[in-house]
C-alpha cells in the first residue's frame, strides 16, 4: 500500500511534459521499437500501471512524443531568437539546437527510426508534416528578420529555408557517418557554405556569418 501511494504521489506531481521528455531520453537509448511502457516508467520514477492509465497505450506516448516535437519547434525558434540580437547568428544557433538529437552517432539512429513510423502511419505522418512546416516557418521568419537588418542580401527567404531545413537532417546523417569533430561544428561549416555567398560584405570583407 505504501508503494501505491509514493507511485499516486509521483503521478500527481509529474506533469504530461515531464513524461514526454522521459519519453525522449529512452527513444535516444533505445529507439521506438525497442522502447516499452516500462522502460519510460522507469526513467520516469513510475510504476509502468501508471503510466497505462495516463496515456493509455505505447502508441498514444509516441503520437505525444510527435506532437510535443511539433510545439517545441516554435519554442526552439523564439528562444534562439530572444538570445541573439543578430537573426543571422540565431539562424546558426537553431540549427545546432536542432542538432541536440544527435548527442551521439547512436542516438541519432535511434530518433531517425522514428521517421520510419512518420512515413508508414497516417497519423505520425500528419504530425511530421506540421513539423517540417513549422521549421520551415521558423527559418523563413530569421532569414527575412536578417535580410531587413542588411545581414543577408534579398533572397527568397521561403526556398532558402527549405533548403536550410534539409542541409539539417542531411548534414546530421554524414555527420554520423563521418564522425570527424562535433557535430554542431560539422553543421556550421555545412551552413556557413550555404549563407556565406548571401552575407552583405562589411568594410570590403566578408562578414562571417557564424561568429
Amino acid at each position: 500500500m505504501a508503494i501505491y501511494n509514493r507511485d499516486m504521489s509521483r503521478r500527481r506531481t509529474l506533469t504530461d511534459e515531464q513524461l514526454i521528455a522521459a519519453t525522449a531520453r529512452v527513444i535516444g537509448r533505445l529507439g521506438p521499437a525497442r522502447l516499452t511502457l516500462a522502460d519510460v516508467a522507469e526513467e520516469a520514477g513510475l510504476a509502468p500501471a501508471t503510466l497505462l492509465q495516463r496515456f493509455g497505450s505505447k502508441r498514444r506516448l509516441l503520437l505525444e512524443v510527435a506532437r510535443a516535437g511539433k510545439t517545441g519547434i516554435a519554442e526552439c525558434f523564439a528562444r534562439v531568437r530572444a538570445a541573439h540580437r543578430s537573426p543571422l547568428r540565431a539562424i546558426f544557433a537553431a540549427v545546432e539546437t536542432m542538432a541536440q538529437m544527435a548527442e551521439t552517432p547512436e542516438a541519432l539512429a535511434n530518433h531517425l527510426a522514428f521517421l520510419q513510423i512518420d512515413l508508414t502511419d497516417p497519423d505520425f505522418r500528419s504530425l511530421a508534416v506540421e513539423s517540417s512546416c513549422a521549421t520551415e516557418a521558423g527559418y523563413r521568419a530569421l532569414l527575412t528578420e536578417a535580410i531587413a537588418a542588411g545581414e543577408l542580401t534579398r533572397c527568397n527567404p521561403r526556398r532558402l529555408a527549405r533548403v536550410i531545413a534539409a542541409l539539417e537532417g542531411g548534414s546530421m546523417l554524414a555527420w554520423a557517418i563521418r564522425r570527424e569533430g562535433p557535430v554542431t561544428a560539422w553543421l556550421r561549416k555545412d551552413l556557413e557554405t550555404v549563407l556565406r555567398p548571401l552575407c552583405v560584405p562589411r568594410n570590403g570583407r566578408a562578414r562571417r556569418a557564424d561568429r
